[in-house]
């Protein structure tokens, strides 16, 4: 399955019920902090709204929860590659996006045959306190050679008038935070958005 070139990643159900009806075909639900069972609340809402609208849901690191929803995509950030268990993930047929930063974290990730890489922060980003300055969009050029056809993610501080930037450089998909949740009107962004990516 072709992933879809726009990649919004949202902190609740709210954000999806909202915007997924708009036309967005692949969403992330990263919910940092919450309680299992505020989790699972979200994680049901996300399925079901993404169910009705044909929309491919991400889990973002909650990947037991995913397992048990019946959800069919995790993300996976480095730390998060720490604590989980690969093979539970695989057993579940569950498709896998690492995120990666630097080419020891990539041979990393490569080796366990992800479905998609993610390489950010392409951009200075305000989402959250990284180790890592921006990685500009020149590394994803080296990326795509290193990674072949496995689908590539560009992330960190992605704007529309950037998103040809990152294709042109050798990205499959640009993700996006806070360009949609922090405008006036996220319903227009998200539009223009889908606009500019199909």
């Amino acid at each position: 399955m072709k992933l879809d070139r726009f990649y919004p990643i949202f902190d609740s159900a709210d954000w999806l019920e909202r915007l997924v009806p708009l036309g967005i075909k692949l969403v992330q639900l990263r919910m940092k902090d919450a309680s299992a069972d505020h989790l699972r609340a979200h994680i049901r809402r996300a399925k079901s709204v993404c169910a009705d609208h044909g929309c491919t849901l991400v889990i973002n690191d909650h990947w037991r929860l995913a397992i048990d929803a019946g959800c069919d995509y995790i993300h996976l950030g480095q730390e998060d590659l720490e604590d989980a268990d690969i093979a539970a993930i695989q057993a579940a047929g569950m498709r896998l996006g690492i995120s990666t930063h630097d080419k020891a974290e990539l041979a990393r990730a490569l080796e366990l045959r992800p479905y998609y890489i993610a390489l950010g922060p392409i951009y200075p980003t305000i989402l959250k306190k990284m180790k890592w300055h921006e990685q500009g969009i020149e590394k994803l050029t080296t990326w795509r050679t290193l990674i072949g056809d496995t689908p590539l993610i560009a992330i960190g501080g992605m704007r529309i008038n950037r998103a040809a930037g990152a294709f042109d450089a050798g990205a499959d998909v640009v993700a996006a935070v806070t360009d949609i949740t922090l405008k006036d009107s996220p319903e227009d962004r998200v539009r223009a958005w889908l606009a500019a990516t199909r």
